[in-house]
């Protein structure tokens, strides 16, 4: 893959920028994370995919907007054609990080149980949207065209019977969904089933640790 993100970030608008090019073994591949991070109330989360391969390895989906020099994000600019959709594939170090430690957004983190073979076919479905996204401007859409709904068309793909609910939209919400259909098995509570999934604090405590992928996940239950 080309153009995987991997910046060092101080600010926001301070950084070095590094661009990279890496290669994944699909075969590999041993896990999906749902990453949701909160920065404005309880029903709004920008949702990001990741992709994690033995040896350690994460590589991270992020659909967002692409911003042209002076534009901020806007959801009522989302509902009119104001901006460009933008799929970006980037470290976890990088994208996880800059909302955790930098923007100070509260981000949870949810394991999502698919077979290997589900989780090639989403990967390749990424690699094909952004490619696809490379060659023909698609506009971002506040309802129908944003970061959630990116996530549940890819999904809804590999799974046609997967319910469609409210939440996809308001995705703040999308952890209800999200036990509702996988996060029971656990048997947690609801309420302890979100609290594991908080990251914030690992991340902050990692900083810029080559291992910050492992640091996230210190309170994930022991493989069987």
């Amino acid at each position: 893959m080309e153009n995987v993100r991997d910046f060092h970030w101080v600010t926001e608008t301070e950084f070095t920028p590094r661009w990279e090019t890496r290669t994944y073994d699909l075969s590999k591949v041993e896990s999906v994370d749902l990453f949701l991070s909160y920065w404005s109330g309880p029903a709004i989360a920008h949702t990001l995919v990741s992709f994690g391969f033995e040896g350690g390895d994460h590589v991270v989906f992020s659909a967002e907007i692409r911003k042209e020099k002076g534009e901020s994000f806007s959801s009522i600019g989302g509902f009119f054609k104001e901006f460009d959709l933008a799929l970006i594939a980037a470290d976890e170090r990088d994208i996880i990080r800059l909302r955790t430690n930098i923007r100070g957004e509260d981000v949870y983190r949810y394991r999502i149980d698919m077979p290997k073979a589900g989780m090639q076919e989403l990967f390749w479905s990424y690699v094909e949207t952004g490619n696809h996204l490379a060659k023909v401007p698609t506009f971002y859409n506040t309802v129908t065209t944003n970061c959630t709904t990116v996530v549940f068309r890819l999904l809804r793909a590999l799974d046609p019977a997967l319910p469609f609910d409210y939440r996809i939209l308001l995705s703040g919400y999308l952890p209800g969904y999200i036990y509702q259909n996988q996060g029971f098995k656990t048997g947690l509570s609801e309420a302890d089933f979100r609290r594991r999934a908080a990251i914030s604090a690992l991340g902050i405590a990692a900083g810029d640790s080559p291992d910050f992928s492992a640091a996230i996940r210190v309170n994930d239950p022991p493989s069987r």
